[in-house]
């Protein structure tokens, strides 16, 4: 049996004490779907990172790109576990940028809230009709 190294950490557990994601099994599926680059290069869930590594990663279509600062091999609160990595600011003022737009987008659909209720659609077709 392996022993831990308190340089190096398995990708798929630092991202999961990280906070990334909340199973290790999703921080799998992310990196296996090549979602996870480690210095550039796509990687498998069984890579050791350590201290400076650079990650980026997408997540819900959205950017990171982050800067292991150290290695923690326990979930911890999201205080604690967001001291083990710095963001890059660029990357991080980018995916606000696209929140933002994704907000606006969302907000001038046709039915913002999801379909219309049985409700709604009676009103629709009165308001169609010029029944108002």
């Amino acid at each position: 049996m392996e022993r831990q190294q308190a340089d190096a950490m398995r990708l798929d557990k630092w991202l999961w004490a990280a906070r990334f994601f909340k199973t290790r099994a999703l921080a799998q599926k992310h990196i296996g779907l090549g979602r996870v680059l480690v210095n550039g290069a796509k990687v498998k869930n069984s890579k050791n990172i350590a201290s400076g590594d650079v990650i980026r990663l997408t997540l819900n279509s959205l950017p990171y790109e982050i800067t292991v600062l150290a290695l923690n091999h326990q979930r911890r609160p999201a205080p604690e576990a967001r001291l083990l990595y710095r963001e890059d600011e660029k990357v991080a003022a980018e995916r606000e940028a696209q929140k933002l737009l994704d907000q606006a987008s969302r907000a001038s659909a046709a039915y913002p809230d999801g379909r219309p209720t049985k409700r709604d659609r009676r009103q629709i077709e009165k308001l169609k009709r010029g029944e108002f």
